[in-house]
């Protein structure tokens, strides 16, 4: 059974195909710019890359040019289309609707419902589905939604303490989002340590970052709440931050409610603090250069990381292991030496030198014998989708 995992922008489409015989990763690709004169499309396929020009008005001919690349007789994977079985998509946000869903009328909107919860992620999805169902009929398909992965979370953790019929009726709560980077994770790290009941927290830190408190792979409690802009401090989103600053903002700056959410979701997180970048990589460089704003942003960052952790070593009654993901949790030396710094008294003891080791591959990075494990593991949220279609589709 072949699996096409769909990433999708509001210009672009991005994909992964799988062979689920033995999850075996057989081409990537994309295609960006749709809807100009010409897109530039690409797939690499065992290791040999093809790029072109072609024009690409809509996402459905961004799927049939995928297509088209995979099954060429010369260069493709595939004999012919009807090999790929379903189309699965990391959907965001759904709200009454969640786990792993065949794209239906019903499920289009609720997440059309969440469209103010998730600007970014949400209409983009929608609009492209909405077309792939009309044109390519013949190809199933499939939301895999990231809340999906946090329904195990207890009322009380989910809840906010607002108004009770809030939550009933406009599904006011915390659900949590990168579910799919949270269960490979969950399960890796379970196959890894051959344990199936460990206490793992995932600190999933990247573009945009997130931590969840993992139980038996279950997850247990996640800092991401309503919509994916709350929680830690992002590259460029607030994160958690007082409603009631709002008002006078906009008092004191004569801005409209909507231009202050713009600039929370936008204009602050690491950015909004160092006034250089939201990338942790551009901050390092300025504040080791003595720049410091760009030192504040990484602070607050780490310090925020620790906050949110310490609620979850409550919660789980200590962890099992600690895994960092995420282009910032893989590469991040110093995030990662800040967040376990003078921890020791909690049996969380980073290695200096494993720490500082180079390396994309799996590794533990904690000293012999730390009784909490520290790890760092490359994510893989396209093959959890892929595999959640898989089942999906047979049922």
């Amino acid at each position: 059974m072949k699996i096409l995992v769909a990433n999708l922008g509001s210009t672009s489409f991005k994909y992964r195909l799988y062979d689920m015989a033995d999850e075996r990763q057989l081409a990537r690709g994309g295609v960006e710019r749709i809807g100009s004169a010409e897109s530039p499309c690409f797939v690499e396929i065992a290791g040999k890359k093809q790029e072109l020009k072609v024009p690409v008005p809509d996402h459905a001919v961004a799927v049939r040019q995928c297509l088209a690349q995979l099954t060429d007789p010369q260069n493709g994977c595939l004999q012919s289309e009807q090999e790929v079985a379903a189309i699965g998509f990391k959907a965001v946000h759904g709200g009454r609707v969640s786990g792993v869903q065949r794209i239906t009328p019903d499920v289009l909107a609720a997440m059309e419902e969440m469209n103010l919860l998730a600007p970014a992620h949400n209409p983009p999805y929608i609009r492209a589905m909405r077309l792939l169902g009309e044109k390519l009929p013949q190809i199933p398909l499939v939301a895999a939604f990231e809340t999906g992965f946090h329904n195990t979370i207890a009322d009380k953790l989910r809840y906010y303490p607002a108004p009770h019929e809030w939550a009933e009726k406009w599904q006011i709560k915390r659900w949590g989002f990168h579910g799919a980077s949270h269960r490979y994770i969950a399960q890796r790290t379970s196959q890894l340590l051959e344990r199936y009941d460990l206490r793992i927290i995932s600190c999933h830190l990247g573009g945009s970052n997130s931590l969840c408190a993992i139980r038996g792979q279950q997850s247990i409690s996640t800092t991401m709440g309503m919509s994916p802009q709350t929680g830690l401090p992002q590259n460029n989103r607030v994160g958690d931050f007082d409603p009631f600053a709002i008002p006078l903002i906009m008092e004191r700056e004569g801005k409209s409610l909507q231009e202050v959410l713009n600039t929370l979701a936008e204009k602050s997180g690491l950015l909004g603090l160092s006034g250089i970048s939201g990338d942790v990589r551009d901050l390092d460089e300025a504040a080791a250069n003595g720049n410091g704003r760009a030192r504040l942003a990484l602070d607050v960052f780490i310090a925020e990381i620790r906050r949110h952790l310490g609620g979850m070593l409550v919660e789980l009654g200590g962890a099992d292991a600690i895994v960092f993901t995420g282009g910032i949790g893989e590469n991040g030396v110093n995030i990662r030496a800040g967040v376990c710094e003078n921890l020791q008294g909690l049996g969380i003891e980073l290695d200096a030198g494993l720490n500082s080791s180079k390396g994309n591959s799996e590794r533990c990075v904690s000293k012999a014998g730390s009784p909490t494990q520290i790890w760092i593991i490359p994510t893989n949220e396209e093959l959890i989708v892929a595999r959640q279609t898989k089942h999906a589709i047979e049922g």
